[in-house]
């Protein structure tokens, strides 16, 4: 069962990151062919219209199949006689409502359950944060210039930035105070440390501070998938730590092991938490500037906006092709990797 709604979550998200496609597509008047959730043959397909709608064997990505968006096309309903504006929005729809369903998740989330704004619990004897002054009940504001609004960003921009002097602006009865504090290495841990825990408590929030919280959590969650790029492109991370589709389940059904003890509210919350995330991946992911990508297909329509002309269509489709075949490679590997690591 816990695999069956993994599959699920996973697929939704995908759904809606097509679903925005297939919206935009109609505002713009494209004549959308065929609208898929899932990749191989179709298991079932029905629509007696224009738009055909399939349910493919895999249940992981999906499609919407617009008239001349990969080829040449003469009917005045093609994506390809659409305007520069008019393609942008078709393409960036996609990624943008991945980011949607974000901030409503991450609303319903911290409604139910509240945030954890970034004051100090406790400091921790010979670090940092003890010999810059820093004490329990002080809240952290900035850390260099990221505006800091949940205590796990601390946590996480100490790790991305290891080793390295961060300035810290932090605020006490009202006044604000800033400290350059040096991570330290705890070998206990497996980590750099400034020295300070959390107080463990969330806070409950009103309606509209909830909404703008909301905000603050996609802005999290694109920030961790940033700096997790960052670190992939500089190799502090390789593709071998990569999740593809299978590893996704897999982490899913972990969560859910470890969070049915605490009774079933836990898994809900859980679940949220994990796909709130990765629909903020997958809006980021889609935004690089990589050939069959939707990020890729704004790229080359930013370079048609400043050429005041279109790219050769058989260019443009060699470009997608090879685009497409290397992410179907990456796509193998990873997921080879995936069961690799499940085996043992």
């Amino acid at each position: 069962m816990k695999i069956i709604i993994a599959i699920f979550i996973f697929s939704v998200i995908i759904l809606f990151h097509e679903l925005g496609h297939f919206l935009f597509a109609k505002k713009c008047n494209v004549k959308v062919n065929e609208f898929s959730l899932g990749l191989g043959p179709n298991l079932i397909s029905w629509g007696k219209g224009e738009t055909k709608y399939c349910i493919k064997l895999f249940p992981f990505g999906g499609a919407c199949v617009m008239e001349g968006e990969d080829e040449e096309s003469d009917n005045d309903r093609a994506f390809n006689k659409k305007t520069v504006w008019e393609r942008f929005q078709i393409v960036f729809a996609g990624p943008f409502f991945n980011f949607i369903m974000a901030f409503v998740l991450s609303v319903i989330y911290i409604g139910l359950i509240g945030a954890d704004l970034p004051y100090i619990g406790d400091v921790i004897e010979g670090y940092a944060a003890e010999e810059a002054g820093l004490e329990a009940g002080d809240k952290i504001i900035k850390m260099d210039n990221y505006n800091v609004h949940f205590y796990n960003e601390v946590r996480l921009y100490t790790t991305f930035h290891s080793g390295k002097t961060i300035d810290v602006t932090y605020e006490r009865d009202n006044q604000r105070y800033k400290a350059s504090l040096v991570p330290k290495y705890s070998e206990e841990n497996n980590a750099y440390l400034i020295g300070i825990t959390s107080t463990g408590e969330l806070t409950k929030l009103s309606l509209l501070k909830t909404l703008e919280y909301g905000f603050y959590e996609v802005k999290y969650q694109i920030y961790i998938t940033g700096q997790s790029l960052k670190m992939l492109f500089t190799g502090q991370l390789s593709v071998n730590d990569m999740s593809g589709p299978v590893g996704i389940v897999d982490t899913f059904s972990t969560v859910y092991d470890q969070s049915v003890v605490d009774g079933y509210f836990y898994v809900f919350i859980n679940f949220l938490s994990l796909t709130i995330l990765l629909s903020a991946n997958l809006g980021v992911m889609n935004l690089l500037p990589f050939p069959a990508l939707d990020g890729g297909r704004i790229f080359l329509l930013a370079i048609e906006a400043i050429r005041g002309k279109k790219m050769k269509a058989e260019i443009e489709n060699g470009i997608n092709l090879v685009g497409f075949a290397l992410l179907m490679g990456l796509m193998v590997f990873v997921m080879f990797n995936d069961i690799t690591k499940l085996i043992h």
